[in-house]
């Protein structure tokens, strides 16, 4: 019985060893691929190409809030931040706003003082100044929100209307594309393209074949967005979302042949 034992534990420990022995030239194989793969051959060469695609914003953002200053009274101050407030929200629903669309940014209550001087004391002959001194006279709240405005024909209706219903502080538009995926793919395509192109072109002009892509890099560049504000009579500025220009840069890395 123990001698079957003995057999058996050392049937195990072979068929084990040679298992691993096995797995371990399975993880070899496999890293000699990757590594090859992944090392640039020698004769190799690389080429660049561009793609530009011009968008046009299709979303403003607008930036405003209530500032409110008053006295001691928390109370009574935090009720006149807060109808401005909710007057604005309201309008910007009434004009067709999503709620998803209206983000607080900031809540903030600050104390205000004033300094109180005091005067000189005279003490063994000598003037010594008493260290100033100041107390809370009152509090400051500041609420702001943004807006994403997605009909931009109501942008300049919009920031007229938050303003009449007391925003004191404005800012935007800031203009955007709300899928800039689906133009930097379209960038991207014209960027592979034109580099496909430049290395079928450079290949037959010096005389060797195009091998394996190797490497491909990309980096994007979106410069600023332009835009104006011009005067709309009473109901507000008019809003000119200009456009943007998306543009990919794709560097590829082509083995010679």
């Amino acid at each position: 019985m123990d001698r079957d034992v003995k057999n058996y534990h050392g049937f195990w420990l072979k068929e084990s060893k040679a298992f691993l022995f096995f797995l371990f030239m399975i993880a070899v194989f496999w890293y000699v691929s990757a590594y090859s793969r992944s090392v640039v051959p020698e004769r190799s060469f690389t080429v660049s190409g561009e793609g530009e695609i011009v968008a046009v914003p299709d979303v403003a953002e607008i930036n405003f809030g209530v500032l409110t200053e008053g006295g001691k009274n928390l109370t009574d101050l935090q009720k006149e931040n807060a109808e401005k407030i909710n007057k604005a929200v309201s309008f910007l629903k009434e004009e067709g706003i999503d709620e998803k669309d209206i983000k607080t940014q900031f809540y903030n209550i600050s104390p205000r003082y004033q300094s109180i001087p005091c005067p000189l004391v005279i003490f063994d002959g000598f003037s010594r100044p008493c260290p100033p001194s100041s107390e809370v006279i009152g509090y400051t709240i500041s609420q702001n929100l943004s807006v994403k405005v997605r009909d931009l024909n109501k942008g300049g209706d919009i920031l007229a209307g938050v303003v009449e219903r007391g925003a004191n502080n404005v800012s935007g538009p800031n203009f955007m594309v709300d899928d800039p995926v689906k133009f930097q793919n379209e960038a991207r395509e014209k960027a592979i393209k034109q580099a496909r192109e430049k290395a079928k072109s450079m290949a037959k002009a010096s005389g060797f074949r195009v091998g394996r892509l190797i490497s491909i890099q990309e980096s994007f560049y979106g410069p600023p967005i332009i835009y104006g504000l011009e005067a709309k009579g009473s109901t507000g500025p008019s809003i000119e979302p200009g456009s943007q220009e998306i543009i990919s840069n794709v560097t590829l890395i082509y083995e010679i042949r």
